[in-house]
């Protein structure tokens, strides 16, 4: 599994992480926001996101972060929301860069 090296703010509204492999993965807050996969958001018995994306705000925030285990990381939102674990897999899966966005026939490493 790759492990974030290194997390940090980029701008108001983004997060880059910078991954053991060395790739750099730039995340809009909200799209992050939009993904988190708890028990607030989605159904624990059906797995249908509950989450209105139109109840997250345009310039939600990233206001800090922390480790969970040896796997993931749990954010702390500006609109108070921190539920959620998001996953080193997950995470990576995430990314948007040209080379990592679906169609691009490459694969993460």
């Amino acid at each position: 599994m790759i492990r974030p090296q290194d997390i940090r703010p980029v701008g108001e509204n983004e997060l880059l992480i910078i991954w053991e492999d060395g790739h750099r993965s730039l995340y809009a807050a909200k799209d992050l926001r939009l993904q988190c996969a708890c028990a607030y958001c989605v159904d624990e018995w059906t797995g249908v996101r509950v989450l209105v994306p139109d109840a997250i705000p345009a310039d939600i925030r990233v206001r800090e972060w922390s480790p969970v285990g040896h796997y993931g990381i749990r954010f702390q939102w500006s609109d108070g929301h921190n539920t959620g674990i998001y996953s080193f897999e997950n995470l990576r899966r995430l990314c948007r860069c040209p080379s990592c966005a679906p169609g691009s026939g490459e694969s993460p490493a």
